[in-house]
């Protein structure tokens, strides 16, 4: 497992580079096909390619699903200063926690029920989307057509600690851009509307959405306006994060965003965005969850925990669809997006063992 993990973190595979994913999921492909899996690539334009792979096919039941994505937040180059290494019982390096070593753990779990003669009671199917880590654009159709004929996801992404994860927050983004009017800021200030001051009353008025108690988040995290230090700025912009735990909140957000209205009676605002990722509850997952603790438990694995997370993932696309989704039965370790990326060596064969226990039981 682990040298087959070592391959596939040196393929570097950032979202925004086709050909380098496109070597990614060529690896997969080949590892897939030798698992005598039957391997369809799906290609795009621009976007690196997706994978669907099929095992124990020809059944009427409908279909497992395992879905994972082979692209990473890395830049190519990354390799240089955060080499693969392994360092007290733990691998490291850049996408091999979010999500390469996940993949790596279906891989062998499929091949564990091979090799014990195993053969699950109903098919079993493989998507690997490409771009997830920049809000799954181009194959989300063919993602949701997957889970929609299927009985079950059960989602690649890491654990949260040791545990799966029951639910996710939703996702969205928004802009909001203030135009005003330039004027000469020591000849003629008052003959100009200050986009900067009036955004940054917004930027209060914004960040005040958030609900503590009900779980809803807002984030100003960029802001940019304005040209020189002797011009009134006409124009500033703000991009906020949101993330909500419940769909009903969506519309609630989504209303406050839209709603918003000049201080300045000058000034003119513009809004875009909104929820991108829907919010996987709980309710989701509770089922599937329930049996996994019970698989865990006759593997010897000890009792699993659960927990909820507010990052997004393609399992919160799925759940949406009211399709049962569990989440988080990738690897164990730390450093999702950070330098210290990392997974825990010995859990990859307990993980894999259970995935093979979830796919051989469900």
């Amino acid at each position: 497992m682990v040298s087959c993990l070592r391959q596939a973190v040196e393929i570097e595979s950032p979202s925004n580079s086709k050909a380098d994913v496109d070597r990614m999921v060529d690896f997969f492909a080949g590892e897939f096909t030798r698992a005598h899996g039957k391997v369809k690539m799906l290609r795009h334009p621009t976007a690196g390619s997706a994978l669907v792979a099929e095992f124990w096919g020809g059944k009427s039941n409908k279909p497992l699903l395992l879905l994972g994505h082979s692209d990473t937040v890395w830049e190519v180059g990354t390799l240089k200063r955060m080499p693969f290494v392994i360092k007290e019982g733990c691998a490291y390096g850049p996408g091999i926690f979010d999500m390469k070593a996940g993949i790596v753990c279906a891989l062998w779990a499929i091949r564990a029920l091979q090799s014990l003669k195993m053969e699950p009671v109903r098919p079993v199917r493989c998507f690997l989307n490409s771009d997830e880590e920049v809000s799954t654009l181009a194959f989300r159709p063919q993602l949701e057509k997957e889970a929609s004929r299927s009985t079950a996801v059960l989602v690649l992404e890491p654990a949260l600690g040791s545990a799966l994860k029951t639910a996710r927050k939703g996702v969205g983004e928004f802009r909001i851009t203030v135009h005003g009017r330039a004027a000469h800021a020591g000849v003629s200030p008052g003959s100009g509307v200050n986009a900067i001051t009036e955004l940054a009353r917004q930027v209060l008025r914004i960040q005040s959405l958030t609900r503590p108690r009900r779980g809803i988040t807002v984030n100003v995290g960029v802001v940019e306006g304005g040209t020189r230090g002797n011009v009134v700025p006409e124009r500033a912009s703000a991009l906020i994060d949101v993330r909500i735990p419940r769909l009903v909140d969506r519309e609630w957000i989504e209303r406050q965003f839209h709603s918003l209205e000049p201080f300045h009676l000058e000034a003119k605002l513009e809004i875009t965005g909104g929820i991108n990722r829907p919010p996987m509850e709980r309710h989701m997952a509770a089922d599937l969850f329930r049996h996994a603790v019970r698989v865990g438990q006759e593997l010897g694995l000890g009792l699993l925990k659960e927990a909820s997370t507010g990052g997004g993932s393609d399992g919160n696309f799925t759940a949406a669809l009211g399709i049962p989704t569990l989440d988080g039965l990738g690897a164990v370790g730390d450093g999702a997006h950070a330098l210290n990326e990392h997974v825990v060596i010995s859990e990859l064969p307990r993980r894999a063992a259970l995935l093979a226990g979830l796919i051989a039981t469900l």
